[in-house]
């Protein structure tokens, strides 16, 4: 809107063409998300649930979570994707993924006000209806912008890119998906940590799209694909590390709200269609490694023992964010932290290792 607006009235008022600029853009979108989170998010503290406690965690972070209003993602999610309206030029593929980020965000909400939980089996299928509609959108909304009308990868160690199968893209983009939701949920459990996570993925894949995948020279000496909308996706991913700025002010330990399942499921959605959106499924290591580690492991762990009766890692409590408070006594902000330095190390390493091992 924003956008077109500048566009129209630098006829009139010169400066009205800084409505153009994606860097001027990138900044309204990141200030605004953080200043509107910060003031909006208390308001809604008397209408949003309260944690009831949690059944999978150690007693010490249920205790500390329990009566606090929780679904806060509810209101972030909301004002993200309003802004994203706002300030991006849209288009339907766009939209269609903000409106799925939305519902996902809005299925988290219903299960957390809802008294009796929706359970593992249910919410683990709406993920997947929601991941599955989201890799046919990715997969044509990328079709229709290639010049030779193929969906491809640039991957680690190979220089030129790759095309791939539209079953294979659908396949890997569900997985990824799915995933990423599951994951960055079960990472919310201390607070500010999940938020913390994810807002590094989202500044890293910020920064790519816009900087690198997003600018025709830089990509071209990387040999990487010059993405013709990053620096578009760029103000979305920026507008979202906004708006989850003005949550983590509230939610620093110790916290006065959490995100629910709210926040955290749209949150991974997001960050798995950024990763999918770059054309390098690999990225996921770069910017969610600890968030896969940390919640992941301990899904393979259920999985594997209540299909296939086959036990692994007996002794590690998952989340690990539980194995180290529990088992190592790391106070909630040792957990922070350090789970945090190990994230940027990891992510400077393997973006090394991407951009220019090829």
């Amino acid at each position: 809107m924003i956008y077109y607006l500048g566009q129209y009235l630098q006829q009139f008022w010169g400066p009205a063409r800084l409505f153009q600029s994606y860097a001027v853009l990138i900044t309204l979108a990141l200030y605004l998300g953080f200043f509107l989170s910060v003031r909006l998010i208390p308001k809604f503290y008397n209408w949003l649930p309260h944690d009831r406690g949690r059944e999978f965690t150690i007693k010490e972070n249920a205790e500390a979570a329990k009566g606090k209003p929780t679904g806060a993602g509810s209101v972030f999610i909301t004002i993200f994707v309003l802004i994203c309206f706002i300030l991006v030029p849209m288009t339907l593929y766009r939209s269609l993924l903000l409106l799925l980020t939305w519902l996902t965000m809005l299925t988290g909400f219903l299960d957390d006000r809802s008294v009796t939980s929706w359970g593992e089996y249910l919410k683990g299928a709406l993920d997947l209806i929601i991941s599955v509609v989201a890799s046919f959108i990715l997969y044509y909304g990328l079709k229709s912008i290639s010049a030779d009308g193929t969906v491809k990868f640039w991957l680690p160690f190979v220089s030129h890119l790759v095309t791939v199968n539209p079953v294979v893209y659908v396949i890997i983009c569900t997985i990824m998906l799915w995933a990423s939701i599951n994951t960055t949920n079960c990472t919310d459990g201390v607070d500010g940590l999940s938020a913390s996570l994810v807002l590094i993925a989202l500044i890293t894949l910020g920064i790519i799209l816009y900087f690198v995948l997003g600018h025709k020279d830089i990509s071209a000496y990387l040999l990487v694909p010059h993405l013709i909308y990053g620096a578009q996706w760029g103000v979305m991913l920026f507008a979202l590390a906004g708006v989850l700025m003005g949550y983590l002010w509230h939610n620093a330990f110790p916290s006065k709200c959490l995100m629910g399942d709210a926040g955290s499921r749209a949150l991974g959605f997001f960050i798995g269609v950024a990763v999918m959106i770059s054309g390098n499924p690999f990225l996921i290591l770069g910017t969610s490694f600890i968030i896969f580690i940390n919640g992941g492991m301990g899904l393979i762990k259920v999985f594997l023992l209540r299909f296939f009766k086959i036990k692994i890692f007996e002794n590690i409590r998952f989340p690990l964010h539980d194995h180290m408070r529990k088992n190592h006594g790391w106070s909630p902000t040792q957990v922070l932290i350090k789970f945090m330095i190990t994230q940027l190390l990891i992510t400077s390493a393997i973006m090394g290792l991407l951009f220019k091992v090829r």
